[in-house]
C-alpha cells in the first residue's frame, strides 16, 4: 500500500464516540436536502446533470483531479440502498454497469472504483472514480486518498470526459 503522505506516519487514538450522533444534511432536524432542490431545478445558478432519466441523475464533480470523476444520485430521496424503491434497487446494477462501461471508454483507465460511504447526506448516491491506467500506488481504497491530493485536471479535459459519459449514456437508452 503507498499512501499519498510522506512518512513518518503516527497512529491517533480514536476521540470518545459522539451519540446521538448529529442530523446529516436531508434528515429531520439536520439542513434541508440541498440535492433534491438542485434536482427539481430550483438552483438554475448550478448546471444540472450530465445525464438522468426518471430514477436517477449522473452528476459532475467539482474540483476534479482524475478526469472521469462522476457521482450518480437517486431523482427521488432516499438515504440508502435498504431504502431504494424496488425499482431503482432493480434499475441500479445496470445502471453501475452503464456508467462504468462510459469511463472505461474513455482510455487509459485499469479500474472503475465505485465508493458509496453515506455519512454526508442522506440522499443516496454513489461516487465513480477511474483508477487511471498504471497508477498501482492508486488501488484499493487508496484511489479517494490521491484523488484529493492530486492536482486539479484542466476544466477542458475533465468537461471532454464529462461529455463523452454523457453521449455513451444517451447512446444506451
Amino acid at each position: 500500500m503507498t499512501l499519498p503522505y510522506a512518512e513518518p506516519l503516527t497512529r491517533l487514538d480514536p476521540p470518545p464516540r459522539v451519540i446521538p450522533e448529529p442530523p446529516r444534511v436531508g434528515e429531520p432536524g439536520g439542513d434541508p436536502c440541498g440535492l433534491c432542490d438542485w434536482l427539481a431545478g430550483n438552483k438554475p445558478e448550478h448546471e444540472g446533470p450530465l445525464w438522468s432519466d426518471d430514477n436517477w441523475a449522473l452528476c459532475r464533480a467539482t474540483g476534479v483531479t482524475i478526469p472521469g470523476v462522476v457521482w450518480l444520485a437517486s431523482r427521488g430521496h432516499y438515504d440508502s440502498f435498504a431504502d431504494l424503491p424496488d425499482g431503482h434497487a432493480t434499475s441500479y446494477g445496470p445502471m453501475v454497469a452503464r456508467i462504468e462501461r462510459a469511463i472505461l471508454a474513455l482510455g487509459d483507465i485499469a479500474r472503475v472504483h465505485v465508493y458509496r460511504w453515506g455519512d454526508g447526506s442522506a440522499h443516496f448516491h454513489v461516487w465513480f472514480y477511474p483508477r487511471p491506467l498504471g497508477m498501482l500506488e492508486a488501488k484499493r481504497e487508496m484511489l479517494p486518498l490521491w484523488a484529493d491530493l492530486l492536482p486539479e485536471a484542466p476544466k477542458e479535459v475533465v468537461a471532454d470526459a464529462e461529455a463523452k459519459i454523457a453521449a455513451a449514456l444517451a447512446a444506451e437508452i
